[in-house]
């Protein structure tokens, strides 16, 4: 699988032998990989609902959760301030909202329900450290909250993409206005959505195409 590359920041992140980035919590694109992380088996869909629902801009972090079938159970948006290169502080984040929005099932022998993270951000479809951060930060939060951890999604000016997928399309991009439900070519379907103030909505699940 072939990953692009965006030029080091301005960050030094201290190398540990064995592995890059521990000292900066981050994993990087073949240790994605080689993770095991589940593949959606509907991105575009997943990708255009939370696009509908949260209308993210960039510096915007998207966590949702999805019940065995896709379907999203539950999501929260909040704004990232600084390009954080630190898993730690991420993970930290993600485990807030998560917490907010749904229980924990770490009584469960075995996740059933899976965490996806969607970021919009600046720049290229090239992976940076700064999304190597955001990706050590979602495992770390799916294991302390019991969830699966997912996919990692970015959304930058070219559209979105599923690093470590290959999968990705031109719409929705960082500039794009959410569609309405239901309008636009979006098929909906039964979905519903927890706020992070605990309030469940009906809503409907939405495809982009």
């Amino acid at each position: 699988m072939t990953f692009g590359f965006a030029p080091p920041s301005t960050t030094t992140v201290t190398t540990a032998t064995g592995g890059a980035g521990r000292h900066g919590r981050l994993l990087e694109p073949a240790e994605w990989t080689a993770a095991g992380i589940p593949l959606l088996s509907h991105p575009r869909e997943v990708v255009g609902a939370l696009h509908t629902l949260h209308g993210p801009v960039p510096s915007t972090a998207v966590v949702a959760v999805l019940d065995p079938d896709e379907r999203i159970v539950a999501s929260a948006s909040f704004a990232q301030r600084s390009a954080s290169v630190d898993g730690w502080e991420l993970r930290n984040a993600l485990l807030s909202r998560l917490r907010r929005v749904i229980p924990h099932d770490l009584r469960r022998r075995t996740p059933v329900r899976t965490a996806v993270l969607m970021y919009c951000r600046d720049g290229d479809e090239r992976w940076t450290e700064e999304d190597g951060a955001w990706m050590w930060g979602l495992r770390d939060a799916c294991t302390l909250h019991g969830l699966r951890c997912g996919a990692y999604i970015t959304l930058t000016r070219g559209g979105w993409q599923v690093l470590g997928d290959g999968r990705g399309g031109r719409r929705p991009g960082s500039g794009s206005r959410p569609e309405r439900l239901g309008s636009g070519g979006l098929e909906p379907a039964p979905l519903t959505l927890r706020s992070a103030g605990g309030v469940t909505e009906a809503l409907r699940r939405t495809a982009a195409r």
